[in-house]
């Protein structure tokens, strides 16, 4: 997209951590230095605090690689778990064997542990139990934490715990019946974001990382950055990366204040959503919510379909816009129906973009898709939409019935909703649908089918190939898209857990290293297995965790795909032999 326009050699704002990326301020710099002091002293807690997205996980991640040589580190990053679950994710964390007798007794746990953490401090070795997110750790676990400090010789504590969370933590530790444990707290850093000068310094920095030679963002950009973001990293890379696409759509080879304040409305700012966004991502969060869930979302004005149906265009073109990021959505999905289908054979999305339309002049070009849009609208309501993205995995969609999702569910497929970008629909490789706005505000649901590193290819009355730089006109990352998981519903995988799911998990991965078909497989998620998980995240630049998410299962269903599964690029297709 726009790296060759700008002579970067890759993407300066992605929003998964890259070390290369680091950039320690001031604040950060002294937030680590509280976290390598917790691991080189003995006793107690050590507590770091912050707000969504300033820079936590960073600062384990810089903490894991300046370990000192005498110290194990236990890394607990989902801690929202049982109290045993708790005692044994921290074993197989420091790689010790538990029994399967000991697997449900705190007793024996702790008892394993401790003997453990003995033997090491006899060989001078430092246990240090870091937990992230540890705002979710319940009050049983946390007491069973609190337990954990007693284990302890005549001068030093034999586990040293780095609890890391967002502000909750403190008012969670704050809590009468919690005062035991607070009073252990011997450091406490709370980590605030970025001021002006580094966020001027973080943006410069993480471009000239990427290849940048000269300043592509004024000093007026900057300040709007800083504004708009708040100086909090990971808002100031959603913005930063949408405004170089911006400017690149415009030609403009220096992003300005005007773009930057562009590029945070389109982020943040407020426009039609079509009735599906809203539901898909509730449904993932209690998927128990029925009929009453619904008639409240349709009463909603934004998703009155039937009312914007009978619009007259120029009322549709004054509508307001509504909305905002939607989460990820969840749900299940599919049994392929044959590929009896009108709409389009699975092997068709497989295939590189054709220059279905040539496209003029970029200038042209995008009143030209705008026209298209306009043309077509009939074709671009929800119902037409998934008819369409049904067929192409050979399922079938019943127009005016069930939501699409729960349609999806019904065939084996899973329907996910999420506001992305074009990496990320890369990553995903299936056929989408994209919310598109066109330039008198009204909105279209379109399938795009295919896509490359300059090209995109639409379903809108026949294949249409636009430019990516183009589409982004009138996409903000809003999608939704189906794919066959393998087992409904999909739930994260970690270490500890085991089976149909895990075998199925361990198998695929097995396949991406070659692995002959009659190979054994274990349901059992191991320490080999966390490795080869944090491998693949790794080569597909999802956060490295070792935990088999949402995302690394779609990631991971691609890249194993069979010939029946439609895919938006053959050549991002890795099977395994």
């Amino acid at each position: 997209m726009y790296l060759t326009f700008f002579g970067l050699h890759e993407k300066p704002f992605a929003i998964t951590p890259d070390p290369r990326y680091l950039f320690l301020s001031a604040r950060h710099a002294e937030a680590l230095a509280h976290l390598l002091y917790g691991i080189n002293e003995a006793g107690g807690f050590v507590q770091l605090t912050g707000e969504v997205g300033t820079g936590k996980t960073t600062i384990v991640r810089s903490l894991l690689a300046q370990t000192p040589e005498n110290a194990e580190i236990a890394l607990i990053l989902n801690p929202k778990m049982t109290a045993p679950e708790f005692l044994l994710t921290i074993c197989e964390e420091l790689g010790i064997g538990v029994p399967d007798s000991a697997l449900g007794s705190l007793k024996d746990l702790v008892d394993i542990l401790s003997h453990y953490l003995l033997r090491a401090h006899a060989v001078g070795h430092r246990v240090v139990l870091v937990v992230d997110e540890a705002q979710n750790l319940s009050p049983e676990v946390l007491e069973q934490v609190r337990l954990l400090t007693n284990l302890e010789t005549n001068t030093q504590k034999l586990l040293q715990i780095i609890l890391i969370g967002q502000p909750e933590l403190r008012e969670l530790l704050s809590r009468n019946e919690l005062r035991q444990l607070a009073q252990r707290i011997t450091g406490r850093y709370h980590l605030n974001p970025l001021s002006r000068e580094e966020t001027t310094a973080y943006v410069r920095h993480r471009l000239r990382v990427a290849g940048a030679t000269t300043d592509i963002f004024s000093p007026g950009a900057l300040t709007a950055v800083f504004r708009l973001s708040a100086g909090v990293p990971r808002v100031i890379n959603v913005i930063c990366d949408r405004a170089l696409l911006g400017a690149y759509s415009l030609d403009r080879h220096r992003v300005t204040g005007a773009l930057v304040r562009s590029a945070a409305t389109e982020v943040f700012g407020r426009r039609l959503t079509p009735y599906w966004l809203p539901w898909a991502a509730t449904v993932v969060v209690a998927v128990g919510l029925t009929a009453v869930t619904v008639a409240v979302w349709n009463f909603q004005p934004w998703s009155a379909r039937a009312r914007l149906a009978a619009a007259a265009p120029a009322e549709v073109a004054r509508a307001g816009d509504a909305g905002g990021a939607s989460q990820p959505g969840e749900l299940s999905a599919a049994t392929r129906a044959g590929d009896a289908s009108p709409v389009a054979h699975a092997g068709d999305a497989t295939a590189a973009v054709p220059p279905a339309t040539a496209l003029p002049p970029r200038s042209a070009a995008a009143s030209l898709l705008a026209q298209w849009l306009v043309q077509h609208a009939a074709e671009t309501d929800t119902d037409n939409a998934f008819a369409k993205l049904f067929g192409l995995w050979g399922a079938k969609y019943q127009p005016n019935g069930t939501d699409p999702c729960t349609q999806a569910a019904q065939q084996g497929l899973a329907c996910v909703a999420e506001r992305g970008s074009f990496g990320q629909l890369r990553l995903y490789n299936h056929p989408v649908i994209l919310l598109l706005t066109d330039g008198a505000g009204a909105s279209h649901q379109v399938v795009l089918t295919a896509l490359d590193d300059e090209q995109a290819r639409l379903d809108l009355g026949g294949a249409h190939s636009v430019g990516i730089g183009e589409l982004s006109r009138y996409w903000l990352g809003d999608f939704v898209m189906l794919w066959r998981p393998a087992a409904s519903p999909v739930t994260p995988l970690s270490a500890g857990m085991r089976g149909a799911q895990v075998r199925w998990l361990r198998q695929s991965l097995q396949r991406l290293h070659g692995a002959p078909g009659d190979a054994p497989v274990s349901d059992l998620f191991d320490a080999e297995l966390t490795s080869w998980v944090r491998d693949f995240q790794r080569q597909h630049q999802l956060v490295v965790d070792g935990i088999a998410g949402v995302q690394t299962q779609i990631a991971l269903a691609s890249a194993v795909a069979g010939p029946d599964a439609p895919l938006l690029s053959a050549a991002d297709a890795h099977h395994g032999g």
